[in-house]
């Protein structure tokens, strides 16, 4: 009886080896698709230029709101909002972003916002949301824009006091015009404007310009960020003129950002419109007019240019000069929050941008993102 078992498994052996050898042959091919799934979805990083500085920036943030309804809420507490794009933050050596409203538990809306009071779009984002964007990466936040003040000075003393215990620096609001921090021994200033109250005036240009030369005398790299121009898809171009948005005014952008570099700022960031804008070199400084929507959980519209927006990420030298930069194309869904469009759309709506705009800009972005000065 042993004797025909040991023969019946010797004639066996051939078709169990053929089995193993297919099976490894299927397993083979599957991960060469899931290889090539990675290549495909894989965003080009800029290459490495030595001793540059890699500055990453994203437009607005606002993961949820607890206001009027926890059903504006994230179901996961927004714990998933930056995982599909947290390697592109975490390894800039200073990742920034728009924080569009408060990190505040409980609260009551600011008196002259009474006329919102039934609406959704006053912006109360949990306390613990703080934490969220750090471990995401952020180094720094600007804090000018028409949402910091929803909930008053009570909104904006709880969003401060969080960010400062997440390490998080901050600048944008009266208080707290501007901040200076440093990274791998080099030395950040950053400050932040806007056309609303308790914020930094982006109409004083003189003013701005003071706050940013002050800066410069102090840093090796400094960052402005602005929150300025009018809303929606009827706004993506960047006109030279003072923008009004339903009889507000908005500022000029382009004459604000051509006064920071002027007066020493080296990386312009903007937002505000919600829709992603035309980039720009001036004096070989990079601005980029506006980053659109970067991660906004309800509330606000993600349908169609307004749910794409750059991921941008910046190389300089030590004097604020561009060398080089990729814009990463963000998309945004209810389900997934944000992660990489593998069909570049938002590149490829900047570039389009960016020829209308500034036809005579030094700035080449191609069909990918990739960005570099025209020779």
């Amino acid at each position: 009886m042993k004797i025909r078992f040991a023969v019946f498994i010797i004639a066996l052996l051939p078709a169990l080896q053929a089995c193993q050898q297919q099976k490894e042959i299927q397993a083979t091919q599957v991960s060469k698709k899931r290889v090539a799934r990675r290549k495909h979805i894989e965003i080009p990083y800029t290459p490495v230029i030595p001793d540059s500085i890699c500055i990453a920036a994203v437009g607005d943030i606002m993961l949820g709101t607890s206001y009027p309804t926890i059903n504006t809420l994230q179901p996961d507490s927004g714990k998933s909002s930056f995982k599909h794009v947290t390697a592109y933050l975490q390894s800039a050596d200073v990742a920034l972003g728009n924080l569009e409203g408060t990190l505040l538990d409980n609260g009551d809306p600011a008196d002259y916002k009474l006329h919102q009071r039934s609406k959704a779009y006053l912006f109360r984002m949990p306390v613990s949301n703080g934490t969220i964007l750090k471990d995401a990466g952020f180094k720094v936040l600007s804090l000018a824009n028409n949402h910091i003040n929803d909930f008053g000075q009570t909104g904006r003393i709880s969003t401060t006091g969080t960010l400062d215990s997440c390490g998080i620096h901050y600048a944008g609001l009266q208080e707290h015009p501007s901040v200076t921090f440093t990274v791998k021994g080099i030395k950040y200033g950053f400050c932040s404007f806007a056309p609303n109250s308790n914020t930094v005036s982006i109409f004083d240009l003189p003013g701005a310009g003071q706050i940013i030369r002050d800066l410069k005398q102090q840093c090796d790299i400094v960052i402005v960020s602005f929150h300025g121009g009018g809303e929606g898809p009827a706004f993506e171009h960047v006109t030279r003129a003072q923008e009004s948005y339903f009889g507000e005014k908005r500022g000029n952008v382009y004459s604000f950002a051509h006064n920071a570099v002027d007066n020493g700022a080296d990386l312009i960031f903007g937002s505000g419109p919600h829709v992603s804008r035309a980039m720009e070199l001036y004096k070989n400084r990079l601005i980029a007019y506006s980053l659109g929507n970067f991660c906004t959980y309800k509330c606000v519209s993600i349908a169609g240019v307004c749910g794409i927006a750059p991921l941008l990420r910046v190389h300089v030298n030590r004097k604020g000069e561009f060398l080089s930069g990729s814009i990463i194309s963000i998309k945004q869904s209810r389900e997934k929050r944000v992660e990489p469009d593998t069909l570049h759309r938002a590149a490829k709506h900047v570039k389009w941008l960016t020829t209308a705009d500034f036809s005579d800009n030094k700035l080449s972005i191609s069909e990918t993102g990739m960005l570099t000065v025209v020779k």
